[in-house]
């Protein structure tokens, strides 16, 4: 007999985001609704915290893994936990290596408190926060970092591609994932620090087994947490590989995937 999850587990964006930024009140409802029973909620994204405000808003419970696992955030509160950054020699040689490896890339850096940029690096969600930028985003590594994002303005090389290069190039010094195969943008994080990882962390501080937890997830950087789960999927509607690291699948996102799969697992019994 199957029972209910322990601990729920959930991607934002791709997941129970829509592309707009609109969450609907399915999802909204099914969230409370766990939480209500005991069940903790973690929401775990590539988001740092700054962009967390709107999903505190709209559920008002829960837990949040931000930056790839590489922060652990009281959303209630909006205050940082805990955080596991990169070595500031790790971020000086994973730029060193992706210069060389794909010339056309360039930079930029945050944590909790800042963003900044290469003049080259064209943001496309942090449009203003960094309206300068450094032509060498060495120039203002200073300090162990949340993330360093690296991309291809130019668009020629895919997400994809460029994350088998990384791979290649970053192993054994950095995690490096992405979190959209259409934008031509990697995230690197700390050696060791994904979202399975830090999710495991959690779940073992409340003393809950991997099988007693459910994760959804659509793109690279959810594969760790889709397979540490005892129960995870897929969103139908996700990067193509998520599926060999889940159980299961979830429908797309855009027809409220995820609230269809947990209002089915909140019937069954603790």
């Amino acid at each position: 007999m199957s029972f209910r999850p322990k601990l729920i587990a959930s991607d934002l964006d791709g997941t129970i985001v829509a592309n707009y930024g609109d969450i609907s009140q399915r999802t909204i409802n099914v969230f409370r609704s766990a939480h209500s029973m005991g069940i903790p909620i973690f929401f775990v994204t590539g988001r740092p915290p700054r962009w967390m405000p709107e999903i505190q808003e709209a559920f008002g419970v829960g837990s949040a893994i931000c930056g790839n696992g590489a922060m652990l955030y009281d959303l209630p509160t909006g205050t940082v936990l805990e955080e596991w950054l990169i070595p500031l020699d790790a971020q000086i040689e994973s730029v060193k290596r992706l210069r060389i490896a794909i010339p056309e890339i360039s930079f930029a850096v945050e944590s909790n408190s800042y963003f900044h940029r290469e003049k080259s690096y064209i943001p496309r969600w942090d449009v203003g926060m960094d309206n300068v930028g450094v032509d060498k985003i060495e120039e203002i590594m200073n300090a162990p970092a949340l993330k360093i994002l690296a991309r291809c303005s130019n668009q020629e090389l895919s997400s994809d591609e460029m994350l088998e290069i990384a791979l290649k190039e970053l192993t054994e010094l950095v995690t490096v994932t992405h979190s959209n195969p259409h934008d031509s943008l990697l995230e690197i994080s700390a050696l060791g620090v994904s979202k399975g990882a830090t999710l495991a962390i959690m779940a073992g501080r409340l003393g809950i087994s991997s099988k007693d937890c459910v994760s959804f997830g659509d793109n690279p950087n959810d594969f760790s947490m889709l397979e540490w789960c005892g129960r995870s999927y897929a969103m139908e509607d996700g990067h193509p590989e998520a599926k060999k690291y889940s159980k299961s699948i979830a429908p797309p996102h855009m027809d409220d995937g995820v609230a269809q799969i947990l209002e089915e697992l909140l019937q069954l019994p603790e």
